[in-house]
This record gives structure tokens, sequence and C-alpha cells, in this order.
């Protein structure tokens, strides 16, 4: 009984392990080597003002096309990334984690001889799963984000470096003006619109992947009787990852523009003002009132090529990732007991 523990602790620590791990890889693979998108996508957004002479010339004219957009980013492409660096990994971590763990409370052991689980079961599942990791991740990728995106937008001369030092700066105000209590309100600023966000894009994003994993799992079962493994190949995961990442993306993107605005807001036409309460309402009132509806879809083109590759690389890595620990994981099983 207690060896049936033990090795039940020891599997599901496997587990988790696993989902650490695969995790990491796949967030710090995707973030990197797709952050030039990233960028354009963040200057596109940002708003069609001229911003003050501390900005470093951060704001766009009116009338930039895309191409403007991206010979103006050229030199500042990766401006921002010691911030991905740093908060890419533990956030993408601490999302699979939860959502494995989820995952793994709700439904049943993916085996041949488990009866089929009720589709609305499943889609719950994903559902919360995805909508917690979220949660968790965005704990983790907030502060990252804000200053990541004070710098893509080419604020503080687009050093990640100063923009920290603003947000630090303001511990040494006094009373109402600054402190620490302040200075964590500044590095979460957008947190409630982050979440606003991301629930609906990986609700979205993780239920289609899944689904679709779950159905060409199933073709491959009816149409080759000899297929006994449930696993998914990395290519396909990657597949299915893009086409729903891309589809995400797209449909979430007004939120993402308010979204970029928040937490670019600071540096606003009340720089010396920072303590100014950011309203979300205001924001999407002013972008309606001052560029109109399609405003909300600026940037989408960058953040559907962004995220479809992304969601390829993102989920195909963890995918592989997976695979390759749990195929270490069934040798070392067969090789301690061969029979």
């Amino acid at each position: 009984m207690a060896g049936q523990k033990d090795e039940s602790h020891a599997t599901q620590s496997s587990l988790w392990t696993r989902s650490l791990l695969a995790g990491a890889a796949a967030g710090l693979t995707v973030d990197v080597s797709l952050f030039p998108l990233d960028t354009i996508k963040t200057r596109l957004q940002q708003a069609r003002h001229h911003a003050p002479s501390s900005s470093a010339g951060a704001s766009l004219n009116a009338g930039a096309s895309s191409l403007q957009v991206l010979r103006q980013t050229f030199r500042g492409i990766y401006a921002g990334l010691p911030s991905v660096l740093l908060g890419s990994a533990p956030s993408a971590a601490s999302f699979f984690v939860v959502y494995d763990g989820v995952k793994r409370h709700f439904l049943p052991p993916n085996t041949s001889s488990s009866a089929p689980v009720p589709w609305q079961h499943t889609f719950l599942t994903h559902s919360v799963a995805s909508s917690l990791g979220e949660i968790a991740a965005c704990a983790v990728r907030v502060p990252t984000e804000v200053i990541k995106q004070r710098a893509q937008a080419g604020l503080f001369g687009g050093s990640t470096l100063l923009a920290l030092k603003d947000i630090l700066s303001l511990r040494h105000g006094s009373g109402s003006q600054g402190g620490p209590i302040l200075v964590i309100r500044e590095l979460y600023r957008g947190t409630s619109i982050t979440i606003a966000r991301e629930i609906p894009f990986t609700i979205l994003q993780f239920t289609m992947w899944e689904g679709m994993k779950d159905a060409y799992a199933t073709w491959k079962k009816e149409n080759d009787p000899t297929e006994t493994s449930t696993t998914i190949s990395a290519t396909s995961s990657a597949f299915f990852g893009s086409i729903a990442g891309a589809i995400s993306a797209g449909l979430t993107t007004p939120l993402d523009v308010v979204k970029t605005r928040v937490m670019l807001a600071r540096r606003g036409g009340n720089p010396g003002s920072s303590t100014d309460k950011i309203r979300v309402r205001d924001i999407v009132k002013g972008i309606w009132r001052d560029e109109g509806a399609s405003a909300f879809w600026r940037g989408i083109g960058p953040r559907v090529a962004w995220i479809g590759i992304g969601g390829a690389i993102f989920l195909g890595s963890y995918q592989r990732a997976w695979n390759l620990m749990e195929g270490h994981r069934a040798k070392k099983e067969l090789e301690a007991d061969p029979l």
C-alpha cells in the first residue's frame, strides 16, 4: 500500500515537472523568436498623438501605414526584450502547471479503457483550466509586459532598464504621490484588462486546440485499427495550435488594443501625474471618440501573424518537450520492469 502511494506521488511529481519544463521551454521559444512582430503590433496600437519629450518620439503620425511603422520600428525592434527574457519562461510554466493540473483533476486518464467523456464536460474543464492558468500566468506576466511595452513604444529611448527605473522611482515619493504601494500598482497596471483579454482568448485557443487534437486522435484510431498510442505528434499539435491561435487572436484584437493603451497610459498627456487613475472605460471612450471604431482593430495583421506562428511554435514545442519527457519516463519504467 505504501509502495503504491510512493509510486503515485512520484508519478504526480513527474507530471508537474513535465508541465513546468515543457511550458517554460515553449514560452521562451515563441516570445524570443517572434518578438519583432510583437513590437510592430505595439507600435501600431499606441495612441496617435505626439508624446511628450521624455517619450523620445514614441508616437507615430496619424496616417502611418504598416510599412512606415516597420521602417520606424526597425532600429528598436528588440526594445523590451530583456523584460521578456526574464518573465516569459516562469509565466508560461505557471500557466501549464495550473492548466495541466486542473485537467488531470477533472478528466480521466486518456486510456483506451476509459469511458468516453461528454463533450460538455471536456469543454468546461478546458475552459476552467485555461482560465485559471492565465490568471496564474498574469501574476508573473503583467509587470514584465508593462515594462516591455513601454520600451517597445519608444518611451525612455526604448530602454528596458530606464522603463523599470522610472517605475521604481515612484517609491521615493511621499504620501499619495509615492511609496511601495504605488510601485506595485504601476507594475500591475492593466491587470484587469489583461485578464479580460486573456480569458476569452485562451478559452477559444485551448478548447479549439484540444478539440482538434481529440478529433485527430479519434480519426487515427478509426482508420488504423493497429493504432494504440494516444500521443499526438509535435507537428500535428503545432498545426492545430496555429489555427486556434490565429482565430483567437483576431477575435480578441479590440481587447488587446485597449490593454496596450492602458499599459502605456502613464506617459500620456499628463506625464507628471503618476497617481492619475487610468480607467478602462475612459480609454475605450477616448479611442471611440478620437479615432473611431476602426482603431480597435489596429495591429490585427501582426497580432494574427504573431500568434498564428506563435501558436505553432508554442504548442508544438510544448508537445515536443512533453512527448520527449513522456518517452524518457516510459523507457525508464521498461528498464526497471521489463516484464
